[in-house]
């Protein structure tokens, strides 16, 4: 018989999850400003990095309207160090037009949600579903995975997955719990490689229970090589950095001057940064002439951020703000 969505197994799983659940600080609020901006943090980033993120992002924007007013350039700062910045970015575009469009109060209309930039299906389906109860799915990549087991049948497109996702949430009468459930499923026993199927608590219901025994081969992503030159100028006044611009790699952060290599040096660089589909190839060189490139002193970088690979090759340097 073909997998079902069974109550049998809706039982098993929420039933776990009642038991088992980590204490996750988003999962104790309904507050939709707080469960979007943990949301957004969690989407392609480990929870162990998100938390102390979490923690902190509330104590300098404790609400919409803080952020909406706050400088990009505070917000990219609170930001920093959790890569892929076009987060932070859409966060604050976000901000500013729930405060035009609904005076500061974070729209409950999945289509109202899903409008807000930077904002997809599953991100609008996890607001909708644990702010306001609604019967929304979220379908991230670790529901994704357990559905396709559950199944068996790990090609399963999107739109067969979305499917899935809505009848199991409708056969859950629990929204809440079972979009959280499935995730956390995901997340701890049914895992990516070498799956904890003995532990599952529903294997018994699983298509591929104990036949899974590593994900799937990872396809071969393009990596481009970038060797750049990074003008280090320091003095009694700080260091000098200029702004980036605001589309293309590390964009609307502030780093030193910043010049790519026509060649590659025969020198090893002082540091390696891998972006997904970038391996930059950053060589230091410490400065004392007048900077040519648009920029500023800066004594402290307290209030803007840096690239973690430039921090990196600050500290290489010896450089300390």
């Amino acid at each position: 018989m073909r997998t079902s969505l069974s109550s049998a197994r809706s039982k098993a799983l929420l039933s776990w999850y009642d038991r088992e659940a980590r204490d996750l600080p988003w999962r104790d609020t309904t507050d939709p400003y707080h469960i979007w901006i943990s949301e957004i943090m969690l989407q392609q980033t480990q929870v162990k990095t998100v938390l102390p993120r979490y923690l902190t992002w509330f104590k300098a924007f404790p609400d919409i309207q803080t952020l909406a007013t706050a400088s990009l350039d505070s917000v990219l700062k609170a930001w920093e160090g959790l890569g892929y910045y076009r987060r932070a970015r859409f966060i604050h575009a976000s901000a500013q037009q729930i405060m035009e469009q609904y005076d500061g109060t974070f729209p409950n209309h999945f289509e109202e949600i899903i409008a807000l930039p930077g904002i997809g299906r599953s991100t609008a389906g996890a607001i909708a579903s644990f702010s306001f109860g609604q019967g929304t799915p979220v379908l991230d990549g670790n529901v994704k995975r357990v559905l396709k087991r559950w199944h068996g049948e790990h090609e399963a497109n999107d739109k067969q997955l979305w499917e899935w996702a809505q009848q199991a949430i409708d056969k859950s009468k629990h929204p809440v719990d079972w979009n959280q459930a499935m995730m956390e499923l995901g997340a701890t026993h049914c895992s990516p490689r070498n799956p904890g199927c003995d532990s599952c608590p529903v294997s018994n219901h699983c298509q591929s229970a104990h036949e899974v025994k590593e994900a799937s081969p990872i396809k071969n992503i393009t990596v481009k090589d970038l060797h750049w030159q990074i003008e280090i100028h320091t003095s009694e006044r700080g260091i000098w950095l200029s702004q980036r611009p605001a589309t293309g790699i590390w964009a609307g952060l502030w780093t030193p001057p910043m010049h790519e290599l026509e060649s590659v040096p025969e020198k090893p660089p002082c540091h390696i940064h891998q972006l997904t589909h970038r391996r930059l190839h950053l060589y230091g060189k410490a400065c004392c002439d007048t900077p040519n490139d648009e920029g500023q002193w800066f004594s402290t970088l307290d209030h803007i951020a840096l690239p973690t690979g430039i921090h990196r090759l600050l500290a290489i340097h010896g450089v300390t703000i």
